[in-house]
């Protein structure tokens, strides 16, 4: 068995927040969970119980007594009759000795808002909004970097018991629209533009497109932040101006919509994924408090924009009283490890990166525990695709901190599995399922697999589960996305392996899977074999089906710019597949690429690639828009068409 490369102290155990949690259900359900398998199982044998619980130990106000009227998925029934409002906990965590936000720029400058500004000009957008005669299920949308004005909105909007849904200004104006419009927004928030990687980029034009396409627009609101200027537009400072100390929120009802967060777009048109606000306020204090350990003297910081769930999932550190930082710039400028000197400089105590981030920052030799004042940093989370055995090891040892590997989606707005502050940390997995999370693995006839590969499915339903997809009033795009495989089980599209001691390995998309004579492969194990070599910057792994019958494997490389593909390089990629995954993991072909296309979160876009090369159009499988490097699905087009007329 591998062994762990980090294993909590009594001292962290007796200190975790999750081990007070587990003393106050012991306490209250005179029971013995005195280890974190035993506490995850009883989360799972007393589903209403433990999450009736959770509620109480975080204080959350008058709830019903029944907590779940119906287990069935999908249309589970939570807290029926309880009213609740997310701003509320926001409000209940304010205080005078720390900032809410700290506001971050590449040129080094930090902003501290303190929470009586957030809440103050929070207060003055939702009285904005009541003005416009904007009421509880009205869509408020923003267009808009990473900053804090964007924190502001989405509190201002949800108070009032509008909807909130967002996009990043690194989407075109069309991409946005495909996602925003569906909404038929009263209210679009938008930045002049933002600065990345050095250079501005003046988004006006964008903006003007946006609001022309959005046709019952009652208004805009312009953050100006390269100096630019919209006619008809209200200020921002002007919108947010407000005698309120705190927003009034509306109480609204358990399953009430919070936010519209959108699918990635790369297998039809972006799906709208509605969560309500009692679910994600209950999902987010258990995974935030509970799991990342975080409570108020945290600074929580992890690199996302709000065009991905990460920036939801970072605001919930409000929910604990931390700090949290907007960051809208490069994680790479200006160097290639400015993410962590950003960290040192805003004294981060949880920072959150992807693992393509680390592997670059260890394939150029850096040494953050070295080259940075990081003496606050105590954990560092990764998510976004899966975290090879040795890049967690690189962050183990060249960071010096727990290391949390987590994998859930857009469809919970959080994780089902990761790291937990009692479990020691296994390179390469996951430490273990998350509290009431009834995670498994199942084969194809519906029966659970050990040790071995399985679709990830998840047999009880969560609070957070979606509500269900905008413009969807039969389910049936919802059933279809999850419940059609194990009728009335979730089933996520993942292969995973439940290992023995508990964790799980992640190993790819299970829509993506390699098939090659039978036996399924994921493809992540061939990336974190390949990646490891200094040579490839990055890889993709498809395995195509062909009409005549046959079975077509290629592995696509990126090399640093003045490097070719030789033969001996091709022959050290082989024998690292054979040697460190196995012999039927070896490509067909090994080709050099110009680089991998992914989505806008950095996931690599295998489905829709596998489709091109089999001969699909590009724009008939996947949107352009959806991709960060759209020229890159013409160039995997035509090695498809090179292919059918047998060019090597």
């Amino acid at each position: 068995m591998t062994e762990p490369q980090w294993t909590p102290s009594a001292n962290d155990v007796a200190r975790a927040q999750i081990t007070a949690f587990a003393e106050f259900v012991a306490q209250r359900h005179d029971v013995v969970v005195n280890d974190y398998q035993a506490l995850w199982q009883w989360s799972l044998d007393n589903l209403a119980d433990f999450w009736g619980t959770l509620w109480d130990y975080f204080a959350l106000g008058p709830r019903s007594s029944t907590v779940l009227a119906s287990a069935t998925m999908p249309g589970a029934q939570w807290f029926p009759g309880t009213t609740v409002n997310y701003v509320d906990r926001v409000i209940s965590q304010a205080r005078e000795d720390r900032p809410a936000i700290l506001s971050v720029e590449e040129d080094g400058s930090v902003v501290e808002l303190s929470w009586a500004e957030m809440l103050s000009r929070a207060a003055g957008f939702a009285r904005s909004l009541r003005n416009l005669d904007v009421r509880p299920g009205d869509r408020v949308v923003g267009y808009v970097p990473n900053i804090a004005v964007a924190v502001i909105a989405f509190l201002g909007t949800a108070s009032v018991g509008a909807i909130w849904s967002a996009c990043g200004q690194d989407y075109s104006a069309q991409a946005a629209l495909d996602r925003l419009a569906q909404l038929d927004p009263v209210v679009l928030v938008a930045a002049d533009g933002y600065t990345y990687g050095g250079r501005n980029h003046a988004k006006l034009d964008e903006v003007q497109a946006i609001r022309a396409g959005l046709v019952n627009l009652r208004a805009t609101v312009l953050v100006s932040r390269l100096g630019g200027d919209l006619a008809d537009a209200v200020d921002w400072d002007v919108a947010t101006s407000s005698p309120d100390a705190v927003p009034v929120t509306e109480q609204v009802g358990f399953e009430h919509p919070l936010w519209v967060l959108f699918s990635s777009g790369t297998t039809g048109k972006p799906k709208g994924i509605m969560h309500g606000h009692g679910g994600v306020v209950v999902e987010h204090l258990k995974a935030v408090a509970l799991h990342c350990d975080i409570g108020a003297d945290d600074t929580f910081f992890w690199y996302t924009s709000p065009s991905w769930m990460m920036w939801n999932f970072q605001v919930a550190g409000l929910l604990v009283g931390a700090t949290i930082v907007c960051y809208p710039g490069s994680p790479a400028a200006p160097a290639s490890d400015a993410l962590w000197e950003l960290a040192a400089r805003t004294g981060t105590t949880v920072l959150g990166t992807s693992p393509g981030y680390a592997l670059a920052c260890a394939k150029k030799g850096h040494v953050p525990r070295r080259d940075h004042a990081l003496s606050r940093l105590r954990l560092v989370g990764v998510t976004g695709s899966a975290l090879p055995a040795e890049t967690s090891r690189w962050l183990g040892d060249n960071v010096g901190v727990p290391v949390s590997s987590i994998s859930g989606g857009t469809d919970i707005v959080s994780a089902f599995a990761g790291g937990t502050p009692t479990v020691p940390v296994w390179p390469g997995e996951l430490s273990a399922p998350y509290l009431g999370v009834a995670l498994d693995a199942w084969d194809a006839q519906g029966l659970p697999v050990r040790g071995a590969v399985g679709e990830l499915v998840v047999t009880a339903p969560m609070p957070s589960m979606p509500i269900g997809f905008w413009r969807d009033r039969t389910g049936s795009r919802y059933r279809a996305a999850y419940f059609e495989t194990y009728p009335g089980v979730w089933r996520h599209g993942d292969w995973i392996t439940r290992t023995d001691h508990g964790s799980v390995l992640m190993h790819g998309r299970s829509d993506s899977t390699l098939n090659r004579n039978g036996i399924r492969m994921g493809s992540a194990d061939i990336y974190e074999a390949v990646e490891r070599l200094p040579e490839v910057l990055d890889a993709l792994v498809i395995g195509a089906e062909l009409p005549d019958g046959g079975y077509w494997m290629p592995l696509f490389v990126v090399l640093p710019p003045s490097m070719v593909l030789t033969d001996e390089l091709r022959a050290r990629i082989v024998d690292t597949i054979r040697t460190e995954v196995s012999p039927r993991h070896v490509p067909d072909e090994i080709i050099a690429a110009p680089g991998v296309p992914r989505t806008r979160t950095g996931k690599k876009v295998e489905v829709p690639i596998k489709r091109i090369l089999q001969g699909a159009p590009p724009r008939e499988v996947v949107d352009p828009a959806s991709i960060d490097h759209p020229a890159l699905l013409d160039w995997y087009a035509q090695r498809s068409v090179v292919r059918a007329v047998g060019v090597s």
